[in-house]
């Protein structure tokens, strides 16, 4: 998975926070993990599966969050008539009018109009101007959208 994660400033903060919040929740995990060890039997022991099922998932996560964070690459808009990483989009497409920020796959919400570059749609807006019209290949299809403006 090693690579370049592209963040905002804001991105990167909200992703620290949880890697603490995880680093905090395992004490508390350990401490179940005790309790359920001095039940006795644990290979009949519901309580130690489950702690130890979240103990696990928990380190999985913490180690996947630290090799973003230590990778990370903070997206800094430029204003230029150049779509790139970061910039915010007005486009017109089949369903009307939308605005699209560009951002890394760690900060995708497509409800909220955040795309990924490395979607079909973040790939094809890349590096084009005001006034292209594009034809995208998408999972449903050929859509053609018209680059309305770099806001």
């Amino acid at each position: 998975m090693n690579g370049k994660h592209f963040l905002t400033n804001e991105g990167l903060e909200k992703i620290k926070k949880e890697l603490e919040e995880l680093k905090t929740k395992r004490q508390e995990i350990a401490s179940r993990i005790e309790d359920a060890k001095s039940l006795g039997d644990l290979s009949e022991n519901a309580e130690y599966t489950q702690a130890r099922e979240a103990q696990s998932f928990n380190e999985g996560r913490i180690a996947e969050i630290e090799e973003i964070v230590k990778n990370a690459s903070i997206i800094t808009h430029q204003a230029g008539d150049t779509i790139t990483m970061g910039c915010t989009i007005e486009v017109e497409g089949p369903a009307g009018r939308k605005v699209f920020t560009l951002v890394g796959s760690e900060e995708t919400k497509p409800s909220e109009g955040r795309i990924s570059n490395e979607s079909p749609l973040g790939k094809a807006f890349l590096g084009r101007r005001s006034g292209e019209v594009l034809e995208i290949k998408t999972p449903k299809g050929m859509v053609t959208y018209k680059i309305i403006a770099i806001l």
